[in-house]
């Protein structure tokens, strides 16, 4: 597996040098940079062009949130992971909604990071069902008049609900007796035809449309 270029920004020392210490006892992570404000995650990630950014959310001066979304307006292919101590649901939302692609707890087992931040770096990251009914509540709720046709062959639809159920590349490989090779090129279909971004963007389509119901 390739390394992955990492920026940590947060405005806490000790915090960074948490994060710095995880990441280092796996040499798949590399980082590149440190910064300690919004401001400085936006110059640092030009300069840089990290894979990841792991992102506090509450810094003076501009915060992780406003820095995500300014960030990925800009550099759209960059993957960016809030970190915080707090599990507010709120703040994932609005996470989400600027554009990261995941959300970690400081108090995490430093395996978990591991496993999470290889996942969300390789478009891997799977949605939980919980997740995924939660963010549809957010969302306002189609009608079933509204619902339009989408453009996927029958193999792209069996994927796009599997993923929206949370299933792995790896789990739905073996759930369809395919490779997990044509899973991740069925994922890139079907991201570029409905104009979706991620695995999030995909279960929230799929729960909008109504392909996936309530269990």
């Amino acid at each position: 597996m390739s390394k992955f270029r990492v920026l940590i920004i947060d405005d806490n020392e000790m915090a960074r040098e948490g994060i710095r210490m995880i990441l280092e006892s796996d040499p798949v992570f590399e980082i590149v940079a440190e910064g300690s404000s919004g401001e400085e995650a936006i110059a640092l990630s030009e300069y840089w062009m990290p894979d990841l950014v792991l992102m506090d959310i509450q810094m003076p001066g501009m915060g992780g949130l406003e820095a995500t979304k300014k960030l990925k307006e800009a550099f759209p292919y960059i993957k960016v992971v809030m970190v915080t101590v707090s599990d507010d649901i709120a703040h994932l939302f609005d996470a989400l909604k600027k554009g990261a692609q995941g959300y970690l707890l400081k108090n995490m087992e430093p395996e978990a990071w591991h496993e999470y931040l290889k996942a969300v770096a390789i478009d891997e990251a799977p949605v939980t069902r919980e997740l995924a009914f939660r963010i549809l509540k957010e969302m306002s709720p189609k009608r079933a008049d509204e619902v339009q046709d989408h453009p996927l062959t029958e193999r792209e639809h069996e994927i796009l609900v599997l993923v929206a159920e949370g299933m792995s590349n790896k789990e739905i490989s073996s759930d369809l007796g395919i490779s997990e090779h044509t899973v991740k090129n069925h994922l890139k279909n079907i991201l570029q035809k409905l104009h979706l971004a991620n695995r999030v963007q995909i279960a929230r389509y799929a729960y909008e449309q109504g392909l996936v119901g309530k269990k």
